[in-house]
């Protein structure tokens, strides 16, 4: 059962509140085995785990198994626990304070910082809502043969689907992006099969190589996956969608919330690896090593399996799933959006306002690429998006890891020294290979 949605006549905290049409409505059980409570906080992880897939990570997976083989499977699996240690960052941020990350940063920092903080987070945003448009609209080209631009346009809708998901519940939401993924998970796992990828270069694969630090063009790559993978706007998202549980107030309550959120998003981070994974490891099968390994198209992938796998339904799967991760990524990326104008802004707008205005955000630069570049410039442009993404990210990890580390905001739930000793590294690395990336492309851009 979920409980009544608040009004704002009913509950003087509703300003406050985070998605407030949905705050606390997911009942947890109260007793009871540990696996039924279990089940209750299952879902939000894999709200965020969709942003891990999305069609942004399919283009950067796709460019570097074509071009380097099984060698970025080591960039891959590093990424993908830098955003379990940050993801759970997020949960106890939502859990522990009540705020979700664009509220902290109203609360903890001045009218100007803010302001810049939330100018720089809608980047981010309008990055990755490009690449997750242009995803969609691509896999709707690919199957029924609709140009860009409409698929564009037909995108919009999901703004109509979102309110009817959550006027019935935010628990639909959640049913309806968890199919999703299993839809995505089950293409690629036929995908596998048919590739035959080589389990010992696979092996190999995961471990770092420095090469992938002085080569520029797998650095470059190798940037992108990360932009694509730990993803800024997933951490104010999954800071506020925890909130959707009615877990209590209390030390216990919130104690234990933290612990089922933290499996939650560990779990469901996991099978987004294997889905990047996989991505890769098709692509480093089927096209490193032939004429083809210069892909860096999603369109042109789709095209080319066919032929290279022998079998005629590859290309179909791959659109399908290409369609259910971004019409995914969509969904939660319109939620995200919504979260970062409220809680930065402090802005209340009526649901389907809020949802068209974020939606727009992403249409509208989509539009433009179309008109400007063509259709044959949105496979490179998806690339460049996350690399966009990834120069973003410290602009919301450096904040996430001080509100975490202070018992000011967290109290008792204030994170532990030897997860500080992680989590600050990870922020610094991850700005350091940014630095560099942009170092590199100062070189080249003036050897050019």
């Amino acid at each position: 059962m979920e409980k009544p949605t608040n009004t704002a006549g009913a509950d003087p905290d509703w300003d406050r509140r985070s998605l407030p049409e949905v705050h606390g409505s997911v009942s947890v059980p109260v007793g009871g085995p540990p696996w039924r409570k279990m089940l209750a906080f299952a879902g939000p992880g894999y709200l965020v785990a969709v942003g891990y897939m999305d069609p942004g990570n399919w283009a950067t997976d796709i460019a570097g198994g074509a071009r380097f083989g099984y060698t970025l499977l080591s960039v891959i699996l590093i990424s993908n626990l830098m955003a379990i240690l940050l993801q759970s960052l997020s949960a106890r941020l939502g859990i522990a304070s009540g705020r979700d990350l664009a509220q902290a940063c109203r609360d903890g920092y001045s009218r100007r910082t803010t302001f810049v903080l939330w100018i720089v987070c809608e980047i981010a945003i309008a990055a990755c809502d490009l690449a997750e448009v242009l995803g969609a609209a691509i896999a709707l080209q690919l199957l029924f043969g609709l140009p860009l631009m409409w698929g564009v346009c037909l995108t919009a809708l999901d703004v109509l689907l979102v309110l009817y998901m959550q006027h019935k519940g935010f628990r639909w939401v959640e049913a309806i992006v968890i199919a999703l993924i299993l839809g995505i998970a089950g293409c690629f796992a036929v995908e596998l099969w048919m590739a035959r990828p080589d389990v010992s270069a696979m092996a190999l694969g995961l471990v770092p190589r420095t090469e992938i630090l002085t080569n520029p063009a797998m650095l470059y790559i190798s940037i992108g996956i990360l932009g694509a993978t730990v993803m800024p706007h997933n951490l104010y998202l999954h800071s506020s969608i925890v909130q959707t549980r009615n877990y209590g107030d209390s030390y216990e309550a919130k104690k234990e919330a933290i612990r089922y959120a933290t499996i939650d998003s560990t779990v469901a981070l996991m099978s987004a690896l294997f889905i990047n994974g996989a991505i890769l490891v098709m692509a480093a099968a089927v096209f490193h090593g032939t004429p083809y390994e210069g892909v860096a198209d999603i369109g042109d992938a789709y095209l080319l399996l066919d032929p290279l796998l022998g079998a005629t339904m590859a290309s179909t799967l791959f659109a399908v799933a290409l369609l259910f991760s971004g019409q995914n990524a969509t969904l939660t990326g319109t939620l995200a959006g919504q979260i970062v104008m409220e809680g930065f802004l402090n802005i209340r707008l009526r649901p389907w306002l809020r949802r068209l205005v974020t939606r727009l955000i992403a249409i509208v630069p989509a539009v433009i690429v179309i008109g400007v570049y063509g259709e044959e410039g949105s496979g490179p442009l998806i690339v460049l998006s996350q690399v966009i993404l990834s120069m973003q990210l410290p602009f919301a990890i450096f904040p996430l890891v001080q509100f975490t580390s202070s018992k000011k905001m967290m109290g008792p739930f204030a994170i532990k020294t030897w997860v500080k000793a992680l989590a600050w590294p990870v922020c610094l690395i991850i700005t350091a290979l940014n630095v560099y990336l942009l170092y590199q492309t100062a070189i080249a851009f003036f050897k050019g």
